[in-house]
């Protein structure tokens, strides 16, 4: 143990980051690469666009299934475990789709992957919590959440390149690959706790563990009595409260339905993009497979940009607030999804329109799950994410779905004003929510 003793902090932590981030795009990829195929398994097995939503649901509902089990798990038992044979479950699923020769095939491989996939995202979560303190905890959760919105962007030119050279097939056999290789990286070099691993040292755990990390709101009393008395913090509803410690208190928490409605909602918005754009730029604006797959990936590119800028600015320009992130996402989203109704068919203009709807959906998307952490012990911080997340499956499931049956009766205009309306309905959730400082942030102030 003296090795860990030296006046200089290890950063061991990033390291950690870099692997979440790999392996959540590597799910990303997984989950993503359907979007591509679409076309391909419509003319395969004859799929209406209802039987394509029913698809991407069984996705979110398997994975919104084991969201709640696996927080209790990870609580109980810690991540290393069940994280590492998540991934490597997600490869399997991936592979299974590509060997499915029905509709009916297709549909169960996909709820697999789901089911395999689903304890992932919450396994992150749980290790950005341990391994972060709060002033850090915005910015990994933004690179966490950046990771599920990079594939995208790579994923469509890339799926578009298997497709010609080889076919729709090889596109699941080869994204197979990569989490065999990232789950056992994993296994090798996380533990459960910084505590436990030899490549931290005293000064990087004294930094992580810091007390003072509980908030970043200042150095002494008279700092914190400016949070909560300036106009910002009185417009998004700051307030002192006890952390969440217990399942009954995370349980009867608004903050926590609130939050999680919200998380419903923007979900919904993100994997109906993912879903379906390029089906609407196949069939609506009649792009060529090359121009589809590099328009699709606009608003990916745009989300990366929006989760590394909102977990910036949810850290060090909003003193670790996350309520405004959250605000600006949900009322810049119900504009930019109603000027869809006037998308150009430019296929640059439509680029800059869906690059600057990814900048915004996801300036504070990954607010919802970094939210949790604020009110909630360590300890509770699983079961507490597990709620958001689960909702959040559930929008994944809902709204792609409802798209696929608004498709089939009305048009694309319909489905712009539905996306802007619940965006508007997030806003309103969000608005609802107090801003936490934990009664132990404002006693450190005091020392």
């Amino acid at each position: 143990m003296n090795e860990k003793i030296t006046s200089k902090k290890t950063g061991f932590r990033w390291v950690v980051l870099v692997l979440i981030f790999c392996i959540y795009m590597v799910a990303g990829a997984d989950r993503s690469n359907i979007g591509m195929v679409v076309p391909y398994l419509k003319e395969s097995f004859h799929m209406t666009n209802t039987d394509i939503g029913a698809m991407a649901s069984f996705f979110y509902v398997a994975y919104a299934v084991v969201q709640i089990p696996s927080g209790h798990l990870y609580g109980k038992r810690g991540v290393k475990k069940i994280f590492s044979l998540s991934i490597i479950l997600t490869s399997v699923a991936t592979l299974i789709m590509g060997l499915a020769d029905s509709a009916v095939h297709l549909k169960a491989a996909r709820a697999l992957l789901g089911f395999s996939e689903g304890p992932i995202n919450i396994g992150c979560l749980t290790t950005i919590n341990k391994w972060f303190p709060t002033q850090e905890k915005g910015i990994a959760t933004g690179v966490f959440m950046a990771a599920i919105k990079f594939a995208p962007a790579f994923v469509p030119p890339v799926c578009a390149w298997i497709i010609m050279v080889y076919g729709w097939r090889e596109v699941f056999y080869i994204f197979a690959v990569p989490g065999i290789l990232f789950a056992v990286l994993w296994w090798i070099f996380v533990k459960n706790d910084p505590s436990e691993s030899s490549f931290v040292n005293q000064a990087e755990l004294d930094y992580i563990n810091d007390s003072a990390g509980m908030t970043a709101i200042g150095k002494n009393k008279e700092a914190a009595a400016a949070v909560r008395d300036g106009l910002i913090d009185k417009l998004i509803r700051t307030q002192v409260m006890v952390p969440l410690a217990t399942n009954k208190e995370v349980l009867r928490s608004w903050n926590v339905w609130a939050c999680a409605l919200g998380y419903f909602f923007l979900v919904g918005i993100t994997y109906t993009i993912m879903t379906w754009i390029p089906t609407y730029l196949v069939y609506v604006k009649h792009f060529s497979i090359i121009k589809v797959g590099l328009v699709a990936a606009a608003p990916w590119v745009g989300a990366v940009l929006g989760n590394l800028l909102g977990g910036f600015f949810s850290d060090k320009i909003f003193k670790s607030r996350r309520k405004p992130n959250m605000l600006i996402t949900a009322i810049s989203t119900v504009f930019l999804m109603y000027s869809l109704l006037y998308a150009p068919s430019d296929p640059t203009a439509l680029g800059v329109v869906l690059l600057l709807a990814g900048i915004f959906l996801n300036f504070g998307y990954s607010m919802f799950l970094a939210y949790p952490m604020g009110i909630t012990t360590k300890e509770k911080c699983p079961f507490a994410a597990a709620i958001v997340n689960t909702a959040g499956s559930l929008g994944g499931a809902f709204a792609p779905f409802a798209v696929g049956v608004i498709l089939d009766a009305f048009s694309w205009d319909s489905v712009f004003i539905f996306l802007a309306a619940i965006s508007l309905i997030t806003f309103i959730l969000v608005i609802t929510m107090v801003e936490p400082i934990t009664k132990a942030a404002v006693f450190e102030t005091n020392q």
